[in-house]
């Protein structure tokens, strides 16, 4: 169904059918798939977000009231309903600003904190939650192995491959495939919770802290480091990637293969990008993540 495209008078008017007092109503960035919008009332701040799936909103919910501690703050959900065709969220609104909207001069400060939280979320508590993989608004993972979630990604019979060649170089993104199953041999099953999509639009921070960690939906389970590997894949398209990227290889981190497990989680990333944005006709995306495909299987080659 793609993004949502409301006027911002029509949002207003749903929101203030919800909620009384409305004011400070503004846009703020909702991401690819999402309208968003901030607003106040009796003095609290409130995020509304639109959607073409519920899912997602579900999930947000799941995860605030599983796992929402003081060193993780997530937003809590309030609301959740049905608007004409679409779905909305309303959630508490966090102070701060995305790490996107940080200027250079003032991301450095905030490289050691959001190492912080993306520690937090590795650490916490998964007991309850079986599997691999992206999980649900229930906790109900799809996969039972790590690799299985890694390499899934190739499966034809789950993901229309097929539809995609025109607007592919379907012999490279073969031969990317096989770079993955050899990749893999360096990644274990190990299990965290993961957020899917770390390190710049759903990332807050406020001054000299993290203040929030929101949008949840890509929330999966299986090893911590494929939240770095976001950081790493994006670091060409984003600023506030490439400075991450740039303070995790100047703070080493001591585990296992670390580094073939991150170029593994980027090319899986990279191929989930390339079938998204082609089967989605975004083309300039389409053709961006294939070109960073392309950068990281001559860094592999590289590497190993």
């Amino acid at each position: 169904m793609g993004k949502p495209a409301f006027r911002p008078e029509v949002i207003r008017k749903k929101i203030e059918a919800l909620f009384p007092g409305v004011s400070a109503f503004s846009a703020i960035s909702g991401g690819k798939d999402s309208q968003a919008y901030r607003f106040s009332s009796e003095d609290r701040d409130f995020v509304f977000r639109l959607n073409s799936r519920l899912e997602g909103f579900e999930k947000d919910k799941f995860v605030f009231e599983r796992f929402a501690k003081p060193r993780l703050p997530i937003p809590e959900i309030f609301q959740i309903g049905q608007f004409e065709d679409h779905f909305y969220c309303v959630s508490e609104g966090l102070p701060g600003q995305t790490l996107e909207d940080v200027d250079s001069e003032h991301i450095s400060r905030l490289l050691s904190p959001a190492r912080d939280v993306w520690h937090a979320i590795a650490e916490f508590d998964i007991s309850g939650i079986s599997g691999y993989g992206l999980f649900d608004s229930k906790g109900t993972t799809t996969f039972s192995t790590w690799r299985g979630f890694l390499v899934g990604i190739l499966d034809t019979s789950q993901h229309l491959w097929h539809s995609v060649r025109p607007y592919t170089n379907g012999e490279a993104v073969g031969d990317w495939g096989d770079t993955l199953y050899r990749l893999t041999a360096f990644c274990g099953e190990e299990r965290g919770l993961v957020h899917g999509d770390f390190g710049s639009n759903n990332v807050l921070a406020d001054g000299e802290q993290i203040t929030g960690v929101v949008d949840w939906s890509e929330g999966l389970i299986g090893d911590p480091l494929y939240d770095v590997a976001n950081i790493f894949f994006w670091r060409t398209w984003l600023p506030c990637m490439e400075q991450q990227a740039r303070f995790f290889e100047s703070h080493p981190l001591s585990l296992p293969n670390w580094k073939e497990r991150v170029l593994c989680y980027q090319l899986r990333i990279g191929l989930s990008e390339v079938l998204a944005n082609s089967l989605e006709r975004r083309d300039e995306a389409a053709g961006w993540a294939l070109k960073r495909c392309e950068q990281i299987v001559r860094e592999i080659d590289g590497t190993l």
